[in-house]
């Protein structure tokens, strides 16, 4: 995909976020592996009026065209780039059913089997770290180890994937296990799956999602 194209789809990504209500006005940033480093949505810049060239080129040590304005969250789309080399793509939201666990420190149990499509038994919730810092960053890191998908304390969500567009379904994936979680938890305590059907699921679902072109 050439560089601008690139771009492009980070700006398709960041409006389809917000059209499809896992995300809200600017809270939300978007990141793909591009080269040595990566490309990041610019900090506080409508979706709507957000042009290409505005999209920041990141190098992996932090650095960028001091001209530009990464999104605040850079570091931990830098950090988690770095540390899996099998992520292209990092999406942040904060969709109402995930922060509102997230709020209560919750993470999301085996209460339905799409759980595994994140890739374990469970979707963790990071502890609360200030927004922007290197240690939200750590927190979001760890909280990732072995998922593709985790809550942040007080916060919101952070999926990831092969792709994009990959990324982007998984957030809504886990919008709505939170959605049935929190619907679950008006009527009782739910009963959860074992840690052996998830892996059975996991198995079973390799590849399962958006299928990209």
């Amino acid at each position: 995909m050439k560089d601008r194209d690139k771009r492009q789809s980070i700006i398709e990504a960041c409006l389809r976020m917000n059209a499809l209500g896992i995300n809200q006005g600017t809270s939300g940033n978007v990141s793909i592996r591009h080269g040595d480093g990566l490309l990041i949505t610019p900090t506080s810049t409508p979706y709507e009026t957000m042009r290409p060239e505005q999209v920041v080129q990141m190098s992996l040590d932090g650095s960028h065209d001091p001209a530009q304005h990464p999104s605040s969250e850079w570091r931990f789309h830098r950090d988690i780039l770095k540390a899996r080399p099998d992520v292209e793509a990092v999406v942040h939201a904060h969709p109402t059913y995930c922060t509102a666990l997230a709020i209560m420190g919750m993470e999301i149990p085996p209460v339905h089997y799409m759980v595994a499509c994140a890739g374990g038994d469970t979707i963790r919730c990071a502890p609360y770290a200030t927004f922007g810092t290197q240690e939200l960053s750590d927190h979001a890191v760890r909280a990732l180890e072995g998922r593709l998908a985790c809550l942040l304390a007080h916060h919101g969500m952070i999926a990831v994937g092969p792709s994009l567009s990959k990324a982007i379904w998984l957030a809504v994936e886990v919008e709505t296990l939170a959605r049935q979680y929190h619907a679950s938890l008006q009527i009782g305590k739910p009963p959860l799956l074992s840690k052996d059907e998830i892996e059975k699921v996991r198995a079973r679902i390799a590849g399962y999602g958006h299928a990209d072109k």
